[in-house]
């Protein structure tokens, strides 16, 4: 027996959501897509609700895997800033501005110390939370890994790491003779998170000052060893840390990562002029979720638009790097810590992030000889 799209939204009426109305009367719902038993949908809500809602997906996903006749699903939290809002000044830090004489662009920026041993610091960012960042963040860096490079990752989303639970690392790092603390060997990378040195279901709490002092430490405190490159997950937006990590070490480039939303355009925007204002090359863009490609039948459905960050990166004159599908294996693969370049090394996803890997690696190189 088939299931109906009925049968989902009375499963996902019986879902509480932070506004106090079942989820199906919330109006966050998108269009509800059905194949042969798989069910794909996505919750949309303000930015500002993010944290909030993301017990509501997981719920939802829960509800509809009970629905008779559903075989799995997939269901995306996507967040997006309303129109005309702007980031919110956290206290204690400077708006980047404040660090340079009017009409010249990242002057005034301290001299930046390299950290011994890494060759190359990219930085993975995104205007806006929703947008698939650290999964991108960490199968670009398993990419990298594949193309003879050795790799770290530096999870310094401090507001919500999830590295993780994407790698499925549950111990916390050791401290060398020099009180230093060890990088976590997993999949052929050294990595480092914030989230392994607290709870996961603490509430990250943070301002300006413990900001730029968390970040500092994660890069400075750690021993690295030698890298070729480091990747670093950056929370989304363009406020303290971001700033703190162009003042506090040379970045070769950065990675604006956005779906094909003419909002989510709008935020990457914004990402990728706070880092030409401070100088830090733009690598290029990648449009993740670009395109849902059904498992069954191989109908394409654009269900998030396509081709925005392609246009977009045209208009501005920076490098296009790649799509990424919105694809049921990559969302269970990372869920289950088994990041998909890992687990699935010759399927189409994998070579997808290796094509990508590749072209930000020429890129960096192209920088070096600059």
């Amino acid at each position: 027996m088939s299931v109906t799209q009925q049968q989902i939204l009375d499963s996902l009426a019986k879902v509480a959501t932070p506004r106090g109305v079942p989820l199906t009367k919330a109006g966050v719902l998108s269009e509800i897509a059905i194949t042969d038993g798989k069910v794909y949908f996505s919750i949309n809500v303000d930015a500002a609700e993010a944290r909030a809602w993301e017990s509501v997906r997981s719920d939802a996903e829960a509800a509809v895997r009970g629905t008779s006749g559903v075989k799995s699903a997939l269901v995306a939290l996507t967040a997006e800033r309303q129109p005309g809002s702007a980031p919110a000044q956290r206290p204690g830090v400077a708006p980047v501005s404040a660090h340079r004489p009017a009409g010249a662009p990242g002057a005034g920026l301290p001299k930046q110390a390299g950290i011994p041993g890494v060759g190359a610091i990219i930085a993975v960012a995104s205007g806006k939370g929703g947008v698939g960042k650290s999964t991108t963040a960490l199968n670009l860096a398993l990419g990298l890994r594949d193309l003879g490079l050795k790799v770290g990752l530096l999870d310094a989303d401090i507001y919500g790491p999830s590295v993780p639970r994407l790698t499925g690392i549950n111990e916390k790092p050791q401290l060398d003779d020099s009180r230093r603390m060890i990088p976590i060997a997993r999949f052929g990378l050294s990595i480092m998170s914030i989230g392994f040195l607290v709870d996961e279901e603490a509430a990250m709490i943070w301002r300006g000052p413990m900001v730029m002092s968390a970040i500092t430490q994660m890069l400075r405190d750690v021993d690295w060893g030698k890298l070729d490159v480091l990747v670093v997950d950056m929370p989304p937006g363009t406020g303290d840390a971001q700033l703190t990590l162009a003042q506090t070490v040379p970045l070769k480039g950065a990675v604006i990562v956005s779906t094909p939303q003419d909002l989510a355009l709008i935020d990457a925007r914004r990402g990728l002029a706070m880092f030409t204002k401070v100088n830090v090359p733009v690598i290029g863009i990648i449009e993740n979720m670009s395109y849902f490609l059904c498992p069954e039948c191989g109908t394409r459905s654009d269900v998030f638009g396509h081709g925005g960050a392609r246009n977009e990166a045209e208009r501005l004159g920076v490098p296009f790097l790649g799509e990424i599908p919105l694809h049921m294996e990559i969302r269970a693969t990372s869920d289950a810590g088994r990041p998909v370049v890992e687990s699935e090394p010759n399927g189409p996803h994998a070579t997808i992030y290796r094509a990508i890997a590749g072209k930000v690696r020429d890129r960096i190189n192209s920088l070096a000889t600059n």
